[in-house]
């Protein structure tokens, strides 16, 4: 049964009575003494969050309450399926549709675990599917969701760029995209510069992942930044920095992932993810900083900091990406430090050159609890990235504003006239929270896809 929802409830399968502050009192009235009792010794205290088990008289359970309010969300219910004791639980009536939503995907997310290299132990209550809820839609965001944080979660040594390739040609073969993909010195030849100068050290060659879908609708194109480990190049990272760079691919586990659930929902648009796959490496043939890069948009960048990679790899991706106009293009990359200093590591940075969009983000953000923070374009610190030798320089000598600098120099490889998104994201957790466990997680996805479906959906 995946992700602990099941169809039918069984012989033994509980009632949960799912009911608003409004409700509680009445419902109060309507139970035994003992039971009344019972939620007073227990400290069940009536507020949103709160839960209990009622027993019968000799003392089984008999079914179970939740109170809800204005702010209970998705990660309401997992905190309820992390705290329930175990068996199945069928929730008693109809809920709204976006409450059963957040019911199924809150209950569902409750039960990830990474396994790849452990037996599992975590066990959950299941959960018969709420009624009202959209079945479909939201097995297909708990599997988007899995694929995203097992993608970020799997190290270096088994996700390099030929792995994250495989990833990817599996996930077109399921839904019948087309992938291309451009490899090693092979990059030079079809003006994909900046993409080999970062991966070029590496004994695991770069890549570009080129997947197609759709003949007919609406463009929608997504980038995604492949850094499937990041030493920081000759600029290298202290030891304490590099911890977690296997998470540096988790713009390319969200493209990817959206990408899956555009297809798996078969919306009437023709679908392109572009991923720079590659590792940043330290050997003799490694770029330097101060080298002046070429670039497919056909200015050319002086490197600022080898460090800075990701928005080198970013820039030819957006530089293709916009050869085609696609109707919206999003990016997703863990691109800066200062986007967390910024937001801290729940939030999503957004920067958007169409104030429209990032309206819909946010709004859609709101309603699927994936909150995000929108940062300025601010013009002026252009300026910073100004460079006496080359075009641009990939990043200003300061130590501010980086995370708009990084969107700055980003935005060069930008359209004017392409509706644009860039998700600067942490795309990890740093402590366990029910139903968002330590490691890789998704940030800007909920709010991306109904983004996408509400504007080119049927």
């Amino acid at each position: 049964m995946p992700h602990n929802l099941i169809s039918r409830p069984r012989k033994d399968t509980l009632t949960l009575t799912v009911l608003d502050t409004g409700r509680l009192a009445a419902w109060r009235k309507g139970l035994t003494a003992a039971q009344r009792g019972w939620l007073v010794q227990t400290g069940f205290s009536g507020r949103p969050g709160g839960w209990a088990v009622l027993p019968t008289q000799k003392g089984a359970a008999n079914g179970a309450v939740f109170v809800t309010g204005a702010e209970t969300d998705m990660w309401s219910w997992s905190t309820l399926a992390t705290q329930l004791p175990q068996g199945s639980y069928r929730i008693a009536g109809r809920l709204s549709q976006a409450m059963a939503n957040d019911a199924a995907l809150g209950w569902g997310l409750a039960s990830y675990e990474f396994t790849r290299y452990r037996v599992a132990r975590i066990s959950r209550p299941d959960l018969v599917w709420p009624a009202g809820a959209d079945q479909s839609a939201m097995g297909q965001m708990l599997d988007a969701t899995t694929l995203l944080r097992d993608l970020i979660n799997i190290p270096a040594e088994d996700l390099g760029p030929s792995e994250l390739t495989e990833e990817a040609r599996k996930v077109g073969r399921t839904y019948k995209a087309r992938v291309r993909v451009i490899a090693g010195e092979a990059l030079l030849k079809a003006n994909y510069p900046m993409i080999h100068t970062v991966g070029r050290a590496s004994d695991d060659a770069p890549r570009l992942i080129d997947m197609r879908w759709g003949t007919k609708g609406p463009r929608v194109t997504l980038v995604g930044k492949g850094v499937c480990f990041d030493t920081g190049g000759l600029d290298l990272k202290p030891a304490a920095g590099m911890l977690r760079m296997k998470k540096d691919m988790g713009g390319a586990a969200h493209a990817l992932a959206l990408g899956q659930l555009i297809m798996a929902a078969k919306l009437p648009v023709r679908l392109r993810v572009l991923i720079g796959a590659v590792e940043n490496a330290v050997a003799g043939n490694a770029y330097r900083p101060w080298d002046v890069l070429q670039t497919r948009k056909g200015i050319t960048v002086e490197n600022a900091n080898t460090d800075a990679e990701g928005r080198l790899v970013m820039g030819d991706c957006l530089a293709e990406a916009c050869r085609e106009k696609p109707d919206i293009l999003l990016d997703f990359a863990t691109l800066t430090g200062a986007a967390r200093v910024a937001v801290g590591t729940g939030l999503a940075a957004v920067f958007a050159n169409d104030d429209k969009l990032y309206a819909d983000l946010e709004k859609h953000g709101a309603a699927t609890s994936d909150p995000m923070w929108r940062l300025p374009l601010h013009k002026p610190y252009r300026a910073l990235l100004d460079s006496k030798v080359a075009d641009i320089s990939s990043a200003g000598e300061g130590p501010f504003g980086g995370a708009i600098t990084a969107a700055l120099f980003l935005q060069e490889f930008v359209d004017d006239d392409v509706p644009w998104a860039h998700f600067d994201i942490m795309a990890w957790n740093t402590g366990d929270q029910p139903g968002r466990p330590t490691g890789g997680e998704a940030q800007g996805l909920r709010a991306a896809y109904a983004t996408i479906a509400s504007r080119f959906g049927r």
